[in-house]
Order: structure tokens, then sequence, then C-alpha cells
């Protein structure tokens, strides 16, 4: 009996020295791939770095602390206080992060200053073989400020949520592809710029023949690659209210082989063209928005294509190739 004690002591005690060598050793690599991330150029791929950046959670997680974090995308630099992401070890497909506010924004080149503040700030991100199933973004009591010349709300709202999820049914397991659902739902926003008051909105997307495993995402140039796959982002749609206007619009955008969007969106609205009249002067209003008919709703349809966007059969400006 005692040689038995023994032999399961020795055995729960490698077991432990193994576990707590494992964790270590991945915790150390987690942290090596955090810290390449200080070496991207900022042009082609953003450079984040972290003031202190601390790999914690033992036995059951990683949690992956770094405060102080800038990023840095060409002239553009966003701060932010804090971002941590945690992942448990029997589930390390399923990925949950949070951010501490306020972030800061500055551009280098045009002297920009904003902040964007929040109360809790929290996403979530799970994998299937590689694929993206969901991603899900939430917020509360987000502000957005322009700091250049004292501070200017630029638009808030109580509540934002943004989900991606995937659509099984449209996967191609063949030919690597996946399609990708978007959802996005701000409550109450208020743009005081705008004249925009308590206004709810509503985005519904879909994207599809987008790379299904995402470590393949930007190994070849993205855009150029989904337009040979036969890519499409379908507005499902787009809606916004705040119980005196509203505004839908729905359509399908591709890319054409030089770059070009090709495809159209058809506007629907009601006071919309009112409400943003001290703000876009004629005949811009009316080549968005469209003519009001009988019933006081101004419906249009604008199109891309050959490079050109236009108001039904009106021209309305030459766009730049995407790639």
């Amino acid at each position: 009996m005692k040689k038995r004690i023994i032999i399961l002591g020795t055995l729960v005690l490698f077991v432990v020295l193994a576990w707590t060598a494992g964790w270590y050793f991945i915790a150390g690599q987690v942290r090596s791939q955090v810290e390449m991330l200080a070496l991207a150029d900022g042009e082609t791929t953003p450079q984040v770095t972290c003031e202190t950046l601390n790999v914690v959670g033992f036995p059951f997680r990683f949690d992956i602390d770094c405060v102080n974090a800038t990023v840095v995308s060409a002239d553009l630099m966003v701060q932010v206080p804090g971002l941590r992401a945690s992942v448990m070890v029997w589930r390390p497909t399923h990925v949950v992060a949070s951010a501490r506010g306020p972030a800061t924004l500055s551009d280098a080149f045009t002297g920009l200053q904003q902040e964007i503040s929040w109360s809790l700030l929290d996403a979530s991100v799970r994998l299937d073989n590689w694929r993206i199933a969901r991603l899900s973004v939430s917020g509360t009591d987000l502000a957005w400020n322009d700091r250049l010349f004292g501070e200017t709300l630029i638009a808030k709202s109580p509540a934002i949520e943004m989900h991606l999820l995937d659509i099984p049914e449209q996967h191609n397991a063949e030919t690597g592809r996946a399609a990708l659902a978007g959802y996005l739902r701000a409550q109450d926003v208020e743009a005081p710029g705008m004249a925009v008051a308590a206004t709810n909105a509503e985005v519904e997307l879909e994207i599809s023949a987008l790379p299904d495993d995402i470590r393949n995402w930007g190994a070849v140039p993205f855009l150029q690659d989904w337009q040979q796959a036969g890519g499409t982002l379908r507005v499902v749609g787009i809606r916004a209210s705040d119980g005196t206007a509203d505004l839908t619009a729905t359509g399908d955008l591709a890319l054409d082989p030089q770059g070009y969007p090709v495809g159209s969106i058809a506007i629907d609205s009601i006071g919309v063209a009112e409400r943003i009249g001290p703000f876009i002067e004629e005949p811009w209003r009316t080549l968005v928005l469209g003519v009001p008919g009988e019933d006081g709703r101004h419906k249009n349809q604008i199109n891309f294509a050959n490079g050109a966007l236009s108001s039904g059969l009106v021209p309305i400006a030459q766009l730049a190739p995407l790639f």
C-alpha cells in the first residue's frame, strides 16, 4: 500500500510538473508572438506595442494584458490604456477580450486629434477549424469627441453591438471559401453635427468567397484575391429611424478585375433630405436621395460601374480603384 501511494504521488507530481512546464512554455510563445507585432513596419502591417506586457492565468487560463497599447498604421496612431485577451486551456479556439478607455486617435498628416470613450467594451471570437464561427463586439456609453480645438461631440450612443457569423451552407471546403453574415446595431445615436438625435440604426450584410482559414488572410493581396474568387457584398439592409425620419438601403456590390466597385444600392427615405439640407447642398442631396414621390418618400438607385458613380443614369463622380 505504501509503495502504491508513493507511485501515485510520483505520478501526480510528474503531471503537475509537466503541466506547469507546458503552461509556461506556451505562455512564452504567446508573449513572443505579441512582442513580434512591435516589429511590423506600421505601413503594410499595423505596428502594435505595449508599455507593459503580461501573460498570466496559470494554471487553466492564458490572460494577455497589454498596458498602454499603441497601434500605428501609416500616419494614424491609436493609443488605448489597456487591452486584455483571455483563453481557457481546454477551449483554445474561443477568445474573450476587453479594452479600457478612453482611446485617443491622432493623425500626423492631417493633425486629427480625437477621443473615443466607453464604460464597457468587450469582444469575443470563436473559431471552427480556423474559420470564424462567431465574432462579437459590444460597447456601452460610447462617445466620440474631436479634441483638436477644445472638445466637440461627434457622436454618442448608450449601446452598440456588432456580430460576424459564419454561414455554414455557403462554406466550400474544396475551394477553401467561406461566407460571413454581419450585423450592427446602434441605439439612440446622437450626432449634433448632422442634427441626429435618438436615432436607432441597424446594418445587415453578407459577404461571400472569403478565405475560410484566417491564417491565410494577408498571405496574398486581400481584395484582389476576393475579387478573383467572385466575392460579393450583399447589403441586406441599412436602416435608421428617429421616429420622424427614416432611411433604408439595400443592394449588392462586388469588384471588377480593375478593382472598381460594381453594383447598385437602392435608397428609400423620408424626412432625411430636410434633415441634412443644411449640410449637403443641391444638387448632391437630390442625386443621392432622389426626388420625393406623391407620398413624400425619396427613392433613388446609386450605381457603380466602369469606375464611375452615378445616380440612376446621371454620372456623379469618378472612383479610384481599390487595388
